[in-house]
């Protein structure tokens, strides 16, 4: 692997530690490819508790608001991996906005290629309400696809509601509906069609992109496919709660 992979992960990853975002890698070093940047991202995650991963810029409006035409992966760090009520420090963070997802927790491996929507749903054993904390240790979010990747997909932490919905014939994921509320006021609503036109796409999306690099989706992952809505700025003071109605909610609070 390069030198330049090597340093351009030390500087995200020092860039997290300190809260300091540096310029885009892109605009430095237009030459680096989707390939380069998950390297990068790997780099970064050597020696660290993954307790799954995650799927970002599923929704068209989250793609626009980001301007990137695909979606993206990352890991879910246990250390990242939070439950409903957890508080986050602002100060950890660099740039954080929120976003509600569904979130799928596998009851069986899902090996890629050629995974379909249909084994997902077999393969999960629940899905429960969560919250993503997106962040970037890209300067004022000025990303593009290899900048985001490279960045760990723009995790900052995961929030996971307590309620286990099992998967059924009769759950209608792509109906579901949310509103993500900041401290009592609707910022936005939408519904699980949003993402790549149901949840369970972008889990297969992803069972097969990792396939592609050895990577198997194991039983007891916890998979976040994508937010329902745009994100939504967190600012120390703000309590974030998303309500998908019979799915239960998760909520989290910013000091």
């Amino acid at each position: 692997m390069g030198t330049l992979l090597i340093d351009l992960a030390a500087e995200l990853r020092t860039a997290g530690a300190v809260r300091e975002p540096v310029e885009p890698l892109t605009e430095r070093h237009p030459e680096l490819t989707v390939v380069d940047a998950y390297a990068i991202q790997g780099l970064n995650a050597e020696g660290r508790a993954i307790k799954g991963h995650k799927i970002g810029l599923t929704s068209r409006v989250m793609q626009e608001m980001l301007g990137v035409d695909q979606p993206d992966y990352g890991r879910i760090f246990a250390d990242e991996l939070l439950e409903s009520g957890a508080e986050v420090d602002r100060a950890e963070l660099v740039a954080p906005k929120v976003e509600p997802e569904i979130a799928f927790v596998l009851g069986d491996d899902l090996v890629g290629p050629d995974v379909t929507a249909a084994q997902v749903l077999d393969a999960t054993d629940h899905v429960l309400p969560a919250l993503e904390i997106i962040d970037s240790r890209i300067v004022d979010w000025r990303i593009k696809l290899v900048d985001t990747v490279a960045d760990n997909a723009s995790c900052g932490r995961v929030v996971l509601g307590g309620r286990r919905t099992a998967v059924t014939s009769t759950l209608d994921l792509a109906g579901t509906e949310v509103d993500l509320r900041l401290n009592g006021e609707t910022m936005q609503s939408g519904e699980g069609s949003a993402v790549l036109g149901h949840p369970a796409e972008a889990v297969a999306w992803l069972a097969n992109g990792v396939g592609e690099f050895g990577v198997t989706l194991a039983a007891g992952d916890v998979i976040m496919p994508g937010s329902l809505t745009a994100a939504v700025p967190l600012a120390a003071g703000d309590r974030a709660v998303a309500d998908f109605g019979p799915l239960g909610r998760v909520e989290v609070v910013c000091r």
